[in-house]
């Protein structure tokens, strides 16, 4: 973990999230003090100096967005944290509300001075109970010490905040179907401009960022611009934070300065591949994002070389893939998560991901035709285009990368009708070798009474009957049943 470095989660694990003193002791407000001296010009300028860019997804220039809805008049404006984690996998937004949460509270009073609005949300997933309890009391003890609500340590500005639950929907991720859902609509996107910095909550200007962004300003306006804007690399300052999944021998969140490599995050940080296996790919961005090949792997970790390469940094989830990974299957994977999920208010995206749904369904059962290819490039286009939000927009990026980096594979599926990976049931065949010890366990699992044999008496494995289900595969104790 040498090349860590802890900014963001600078205090996780170190104070205890339910004790106002523990963070005022290690500067915690300390920015906000600073914040509350200083023109709130001069709180955006530092901001945009920082070079921070938004570490929901998309990259757009924090300090831009901030200046955007300080410059839009109007008598009421609000300040939303937009903590609905989606991601399969992503969990970063989730430890910082439950080990640091006095620092979102802190960053949402200074954003709220320096454009100008007086009430807050935090938008947190109703399945965080403990972030949702945490950042609860944190808001209550901040009130209790004068960090929030009227006249704020005697500066005459009034900043108040409050909680609103998720039910769990992907889209909500979205910031205008978060602002449909904290009004108490259906939480479904709507067309943009007018951004939420102009027409936002309950159409007043609205400043959206999501929890790690923010939770890195109070250091920024603390510390100074210059602090963050020396770390990581050119157009990317400062430090990202990845939850590392997958084949990796060290899972879980690490925090490394923008611009280190895919090599460096996987086998000087995660430890390598397991079990002496070799990297196939590594998938970035969730759902949304896309797959870097192995030889890819000296890329550097930024908004901007990911982007090139056909994915995203998007909140920071990076699932690491060995040898015996399907690319059909992963991009399968994410586009059936992306159709269960979808809102379903835009034709592209609803009808559009199924078809290519349908597509990957006939690929790996064996049924598939080279021209499925052209077909999933078209309709990837169309829905990249047509779609009504940014979900929509990139949900293709798993089939499109794929396709790009790994197209022999799918032509193994195709045209040989094979899934080397053995992962594709239907592509496979199974059979049973010699360290099979007669247990009968398969036998009485086969749902068509494909596996013949009695208890300490050989076990037949008929490929006439058997349906390619592969039940039988987790219940042979000693992993006798094989693809082949």
């Amino acid at each position: 973990m040498a090349k860590e470095m802890r900014l963001v989660l600078r205090n996780i694990d170190k104070i205890n999230p339910h004790s106002i003193d523990e963070y005022i002791a290690v500067n915690g407000y300390k920015g906000l003090e600073k914040a509350l001296k200083m023109q709130p010009q001069k709180i955006i300028d530092a901001i945009k100096e920082s070079g921070m860019r938004g570490r929901g997804g998309a990259g757009f220039s924090t300090g831009r967005k901030w200046e955007f809805v300080a410059g839009a008049e109007d008598d009421q404006k609000y300040i939303i944290c937009n903590a609905d984690e989606g991601d399969p996998g992503a969990f970063m937004d989730r430890q910082i509300l439950e080990g640091d949460p006095h620092s979102i509270i802190e960053a949402m009073v200074i954003a709220g001075y320096a454009v100008g609005a007086n009430k807050g949300y935090v938008y947190v997933r109703a399945e965080y109970p403990v972030a949702v309890d945490n950042i609860k009391i944190a808001i209550n003890h901040a009130k209790e010490r004068g960090f929030l609500g009227k006249d704020i340590l005697g500066s005459g500005f009034a900043f108040d905040i409050d909680v609103r639950l998720g039910a769990g929907a992907y889209v909500c991720g979205e910031e205008t179907a978060l602002i449909a859902s904290i009004e108490g609509k259906r939480g479904e996107p709507r067309p943009r401009p007018p951004f939420p910095a102009t027409r936002g909550l309950w159409d007043k200007p609205t400043l959206i960022n999501n929890v790690e962004t923010l939770s890195a300003m109070p250091m920024i306006i603390f510390k100074g611009p210059t602090y963050w804007n020396k770390i990581g690399s050119e157009n990317n300052s400062g430090t990202k934070v990845f939850a590392l999944a997958g084949n990796v021998v060290n899972g879980g969140l690490v925090e490394v300065p923008m611009g280190v490599t895919i090599n460096e995050l996987v086998y000087e940080i995660g430890g390598g591949i397991p079990n002496g296996k070799k990297a196939k790919a590594v998938q970035t961005g969730g759902p949304s994002g896309g797959c870097i090949p192995a030889s890819g792997f000296d890329m550097k970790l930024d908004f901007d070389s990911l982007q090139k390469a056909g994915s995203i940094l998007g909140s920071g989830g990076v699932v690491v893939m060995d040898e015996n990974t399907c690319m059909v299957d992963v991009a399968k994977y994410f586009t059936q998560f992306s159709v269960d999920e979808s809102c379903g208010k835009c034709t592209p995206c609803r009808v559009g991901n199924k078809k290519i749904l349908g597509i990957l369904e006939k690929i790996t059962s064996g049924r598939g035709e080279e021209n499925d290819l052209n077909e999933l490039e078209k309709l990837s286009k169309v829905i990249t285009d047509a779609s009504l939000c940014g979900l929509g927009q990139s949900a293709c990026n798993p089939v499109m990368s794929t396709v790009r980096y790994f197209r022999d594979e799918y032509l193994e599926h195709i045209k040989g009708k094979k899934c080397l990976a053995g992962v594709c049931s239907n592509l496979c065949n199974f059979e049973i070798n010699e360290k099979c010890i007669m247990c009968t366990a398969c036998v009485k699992i086969c749902p068509v009474n494909a596996i013949e044999g009695e208890i300490k008496k050989p076990h037949t494995l008929h490929k006439d009957i058997c349906i390619k289900c592969g039940v039988c595969v987790p219940v042979c104790p000693v992993g006798a049943i094989v693809k082949t």
